[in-house]
Order: C-alpha cells, then sequence, then structure tokens
C-alpha cells in the first residue's frame, strides 16, 4: 500500500490511456501469488508488469535507479538456513510441474513473456522470504545465486502465477537501498519509486 501510494499518481494517467489497472498484489511472496492469481481471474489481463522498490546486494546497482528483470530466483524455499541451507532444486524437488505439459519451475523463473533463450548468465533479481539483516545474509545468498544483483520478496511469486495463467510479465524494481542495511535513514524509497515509475511509464509507451 505504500509504494500504491506513491506510485499511483505518476502512474495513473499513462495507465489509464493504456486502458490498464493499478491494483496492490500484497507484502511477501505468498500474499503477492495469491492476490496476482486473484486479479488475473477477476480482469484477465493482456499483460501485467510488476513494480516495486527492491534492495541492491551488488554495488553495480545504487540507490535510486531502476532497472527491468527477465530472470527471477526464489531464496528461503528448502532446507536449513544461513550457510546450511539448501535450495529446493539442490533437494531434487520442483516447485511446481504442469500435469498437462510437464513443464517444471524450480529455483529460477524466466519471466514470462520473455525470450526463453535469454542469456542465462544475466543479472537476476532474488525473491526472498525475510529481507536480508546484515552481510552475512546478503553473502549466504550470493553463494546459493551469484547472478542476483538485488532482492524483493513479490517477483518470484507474481512470475509463477503469470506463468501458470499464461499471461507477459515485465518485472520493474526501484533501488531504495543496499540489502542487508536496515538502517532507513540511508534508504530513498522516493528516488527509487520515482525511477521504477518513469521506466514502467517507458515500458507502456513502447
Amino acid at each position: 500500500e505504500y509504494e500504491l501510494k506513491h506510485l499511483q499518481p505518476r502512474l495513473a494517467q499513462t495507465v489509464a490511456d493504456a486502458s490498464g489497472l493499478i491494483a496492490a498484489c500484497g507484502f511477501g511472496p505468498i500474499t503477492s501469488g495469491i492476490c496476482t492469481t486473484r486479479l488475473i481471474a477477476r480482469y484477465a489481463p493482456e499483460s501485467i508488469i510488476l513494480v516495486g522498490i527492491a534492495g541492491a546486494m551488488r554495488p553495480e546497482l545504487s540507490t535510486g535507479m531502476a532497472r527491468s528483470f527477465s530472470r527471477i530466483a526464489c531464496y528461503g524455499i528448502g532446507a536449513g538456513s544461513g550457510t546450511e541451507y539448501q535450495t529446493s532444486s539442490e533437494l531434487g524437488w520442483n516447485q511446481w510441474t504442469d500435469p498437462d505439459s510437464a513443464e517444471s519451475i524450480g529455483d529460477i523463473i524466466q519471466v514470462p513473456g520473455t525470450p526463453e533463450d535469454a542469456d542465462s548468465e544475466s543479472p537476476m533479481l532474488l525473491t526472498v522470504c525475510a529481507a536480508s539483516a546484515n552481510a552475512v545474509d546478503v553473502a549466504d545468498r550470493l553463494r546459493r545465486f551469484p547472478l542476483a544483483v538485488a532482492e524483493d520478496m513479490e517477483a518470484f511469486s507474481v512470475a509463477v502465477a503469470c506463468r501458470m495463467a499464461q499471461i507477459p510479465l515485465a518485472v520493474i524494481r526501484g533501488i531504495s537501498n543496499m540489502a542487508g542495511d536496515r538502517d532507513k535513514a540511508n534508504w530513498n524509497v522516493a528516488a527509487a519509486l520515482e525511477a521504477a515509475a518513469n521506466l514502467t511509464i517507458s515500458r507502456i509507451l513502447q
């Protein structure tokens, strides 16, 4: 709701001109997936853009900038924690397998609507169940997903919902802080949301 309050005035006219709708998907990987599924069932959109903030995990991303992501990884589903953590794929389990096509989703999902042959070495967004509390958390996550450059708490779940519904998705995140830094005096949420809004508008007008 906080992000929606700040993004809606910037995006309202452009979204309306595109016959779109702005809605909140909720906070965290559980609620966001459920809400996205409900929104898809209610509105049957042709495409979806997920826009909000994220924490940078590497110095090449700085606060106040925004970027889009075509690959999303999931951290937190599996077994153990810290250095003992194992992802679901490492345990030999898929997070979902389509009973008709046998298509599976593991720890990494290609954003629906992006080329399947997209660069497998491209930087990715990491969806987590709890934000990094310190540099140790960040390091633990990067050991499992070295291509991750930012963390959020919704994109993987939204991407799964869109994949199941076969709806194209764009994921845009403004960088509000460095992951692991919980001192909000160092955050720049306003600039992150402004950058994310600008990138979203550019995407809609393409």
